[in-house]
């Protein structure tokens, strides 16, 4: 441990005693998922589902007072210092959004930590949604056994310790819990998909789990404010430049952006399905599928930063010093001038794990080069 962070290294347990287990992606996810799916379906899209969630039993308020009694003043580094003020003040936040789930006000707590789409979000995805179809994709599907054994030689390339679970309950077709990663049992995707997926949860969000373990600060593992939007901007970072993002996926990224707008706007699951299935041509599994993930635990925006953060790491790789310690655990780009200096300093440690395509990038076509850059 460096010396003179003492009180760093008090703080730094204590804060992750209070929070660690507060997981907002876990809490958002629907326990009647499928039988909702179903009963929409089944009734012709005329109800609005009603998704239910697990219980939580936190003390919001004695939580809260807690975190606001951590001793941060006593931190000794002033950059370390500006991170724990930064990421006690996000854990607030999301202890309103998980004490509000499946109310309202849970919209409301949603738009106040992940924001909202912005009329150049909708500019870039609309941009998006006209460019016309390639032909990149193979026709030939593979299932969740598939993805699992292309996620395991992945794994095994790359020396990445994890465990593999297949999950019947989610919405995504695969996710990262920690060193847990989950895969839809139902997921039929694209081989170039399931590559892809394999460079985005195990290449970006495994590695910076990994990395933020190998810290002698437990803070990294948390994970900065919004970093949602810096970890999912270089997961589709690493897809690009692995040479495995297509166009349908970026594509369902564009209509994320559209569905959350939608979502504030209208507040009506059907309406935003209809738009998605009837004005955009969405297929219906996968209008279901995007606007489920929009209106889960009430409206959750996180959906539109995909394409944002896209376009702010990208800008980052190619421009600005340091870039690599984002992958230094759960960052967000916004603190990447401090934890430079931290890493300089020997408080972090640099990545142990680096995102293999960021090392081998492959070289994209001029029209992909093209398009990703035209993302303002």
């Amino acid at each position: 441990m460096h010396a003179g962070l003492k009180h760093a290294k008090a703080l730094d347990n204590s804060l992750y005693s209070l929070v660690n287990g507060i997981e907002i992606l876990s809490a958002v996810s629907p326990t009647n998922y499928n039988e909702q799916k179903a009963e929409f379906f089944k009734r012709h899209f005329s109800v609005e589902p009603q998704f239910s969630y697990k219980q939580n039993n936190t003390n919001a308020f004695q939580l809260k007072r807690e975190l606001f009694n951590l001793a941060i003043e006593k931190v000794e580094d002033a950059d370390l210092q500006r991170i724990y003020e930064d990421v006690i003040l996000s854990y607030v936040d999301k202890i309103d959004q998980i004490q509000t789930l499946g109310s309202q006000d849970f919209l409301y707590n949603s738009l106040r930590y992940f924001g909202e789409p912005t009329e150049k979000d909708i500019r870039n995805a609309t941009f998006i949604l006209h460019l016309p179809d390639s032909d990149d994709d193979d026709k030939k599907l593979v299932d969740a056994q598939g993805i699992q054994a292309i996620m395991e030689q992945f794994a095994q390339q790359h020396d990445y310790r994890y465990d593999l679970v297949v999950d019947d309950n989610m919405i995504a077709n695969a996710l990262v819990n920690k060193t847990t990663v989950k895969i839809n049992s139902a997921a039929k995707v694209p081989r170039i998909e399931a590559h892809a997926l394999a460079h985005h949860e195990l290449g970006v969000h495994l590695v910076t789990t990994l990395n933020a373990q190998n810290q002698p600060l437990k803070v990294l593992s948390l994970g900065c404010p919004v970093h949602t939007m810096t970890q999912e901007g270089m997961a589709i970072l690493s897809e690009y430049l692995a040479g495995h993002l297509t166009i349908k996926r970026l594509k369902i990224l564009a209509l994320r952006v559209l569905a959350v707008d939608s979502m504030i706007r209208e507040k009506s699951f059907r309406t935003t399905f209809m738009m998605l299935k009837d004005q955009l041509g969405v297929e219906k599994n996968l209008a279901f599928t995007i606007t489920a993930r929009v209106y889960r635990g009430g409206g959750f925006t996180k959906d539109y930063l995909y394409l944002r953060g896209f376009h702010e790491v990208l800008h980052a790789y190619e421009e600005q010093e340091g870039f690599l310690n984002l992958l230094c655990g759960k960052t967000a780009i916004m603190h990447l001038p401090q934890i430079n200096r931290l890493v300089e300093k020997g408080i972090f440690n640099p990545p142990k794990f680096i995102t293999p395509s960021f090392i081998d990038p492959s070289d994209n076509d001029e029209v992909r080069r093209f398009i990703t850059h035209a993302i303002k």
